[in-house]
């Protein structure tokens, strides 16, 4: 998934918001456990307490990649958690 269609400051809210709202949500358990570093950096960087670097990008990146793999889904330029979300039945 190296094109991306979603700029990295909605990637940066995406995850951090995912973060956030379903930390502690079974469905995302290993996921969240597994991205210590990505998600973390995300909400710092989207929450304007950190500026990102090269190598945030690419843990925030790689997070991002992971995610779209784990729900099956190609990266269509996303504008929100919620978008990403709704087509699944979460709670």
């Amino acid at each position: 998934m190296e094109n991306s269609s979603t700029d990295f400051d909605t990637k940066c809210k995406i995850l951090s918001d995912l973060w956030m709202n379903y930390k502690d949500d079974d469905q995302f358990k290993d996921f969240i456990d597994y991205n210590d570093i990505g998600l973390p950096l995300s909400f710092l960087i989207s929450q304007d307490i950190v500026t990102g670097t090269e190598i945030a990008a690419k843990y925030i990146n790689e997070t991002w990649n992971i995610f779209l793999e784990m729900l099956q889904v190609e990266d269509l330029g996303y504008s929100s958690l919620n978008e990403l979300l709704g087509r699944f039945d979460l709670p």
